[in-house]
């Protein structure tokens, strides 16, 4: 067992290497996730990249920040000149150089959507980004699956929505999960280094998906994060249904293929939706919202001797990693950890405004 491994390296980096000043031309913000310095990375599963933005927003904060803002989907809405039914919150994530939050956006629904990206500052003021002019760099993924939109009452969606599905930074990596354009489409992982250089394949990976009762390739991770397992760094990613899956990083290379070892069975029916994983009175947990399932805190105590799944888990059932549901945290559609003793929720009301808020770690 071991904790989130988030330290840079010790090494003197140019982290701005290779960025030009302009205009990045984000086609979609979905996933994002921060590294060193303020630098925002921002998934665009439309254009099939990965872009670096330079924030500059590196002022570390004084004293506790604490965050609450009712219906921050209809402040937005106002900002941004539309209504409510015309946001759509896709992620949240705390720089931790300063403690703000950011929020991912589209305005707008389909293909026509216009990406945008928020801040909240200490005081609860609300700003989007503008992209004209910042310092960026970006990466283009070499093997995505084709973008191809597909007609109304077609059970498959465009492929290339799920080309990324989540990012996280490790060290002077950017790890990204998603499908590639290999074999009718696989599940993929890869680390891209950071400075942008040259950008390879990805490592299709193959999991056991115990309520299915079978190997998958072609299910794309939904959620991961990285994580020390004795002292070696791997990631924990979770899928549709709800197999909890382990890779070691070492394994993550370019044009690899790997099978992971799935440690746990969460139920079927349900969706994970974010993760993240924190140390509270000397352990270490999981917090995972779920789409159907509510929010799981799932301990990481001897996680290195739970015996891989490899048969069906019938009825629904679980089996492996234990957890507990958080039962007053309801309707949780993101979260990030905010400091060592709280995390950031974006909360689905009751009225069906979206209220963001931070609360005390379980």
């Amino acid at each position: 067992m071991g904790a989130l491994f988030l330290s840079h390296t010790a090494h003197a980096v140019n982290w701005q290497e290779g960025m030009k000043v302009g205009n990045p031309n984000i086609a979609a913000a979905g996933s994002i996730a921060f590294g060193p310095e303020g630098i925002l990375f921002i998934a665009d599963a439309k254009s099939a990249a990965v872009h670096a933005i330079a924030t500059g927003d590196t002022t570390t904060p004084h004293g506790q920040a604490s965050v609450k803002i009712e219906g921050i989907n209809l402040k937005l809405a106002a900002l941004l000149g539309t209504s409510a039914d015309e946001i759509l919150i896709q992620d949240v994530a705390v720089n931790p150089a300063s403690h703000k939050v950011y929020l991912s956006v589209s305005r707008g629904r389909g293909p026509k959507a216009i990406p945008v990206l928020a801040k909240v500052d200490h005081a609860g003021n609300i700003s989007v980004l503008d992209f004209n002019n910042v310092s960026f760099s970006s990466a283009v993924l070499p093997d995505a699956p084709p973008d191809a939109e597909v007609g109304e009452g077609r059970r498959q969606s465009n492929p290339r929505q799920e080309s990324i599905t989540d990012i996280a930074f490790l060290e002077d990596r950017v790890l990204v999960a998603g499908l590639a354009n290999e074999e009718f489409t696989s599940s993929t992982l890869r680390g891209i280094p950071f400075p942008f250089k040259t950008i390879s394949a990805g490592t299709s990976v193959e999991i056991y998906h115990g309520a299915h009762g079978r190997f998958e390739t072609r299910s794309p991770v939904r959620t991961f994060v990285p994580f020390h397992i004795g002292t070696e760094p791997h990631l924990l990613a979770a899928y549709t249904c709800t197999p909890l899956v382990q890779f070691p990083l070492k394994s993550i290379e370019p044009g690899a293929k790997i099978i992971g070892k799935t440690i746990a069975e969460l139920g079927n029916r349900n969706r994970p939706l974010d993760m993240i994983v924190y140390e509270k009175d000397g352990e270490d947990y999981l917090l995972m919202a779920n789409s159907s399932r509510g929010i799981m805190k799932i301990s990481t105590k001897n996680i290195e001797n739970f015996e891989k799944i490899e048969e069906r888990v019938e009825g629904g059932g679980i089996k492996g990693l234990p957890y507990e549901t958080i039962e007053n945290w309801t309707g949780v559609d993101q979260l990030d950890q905010l400091d060592d003793d709280h995390a950031v929720l974006l909360v689905r009301a009751e009225n069906g405004a979206l209220n963001l808020e931070s609360r005390p770690l379980p």
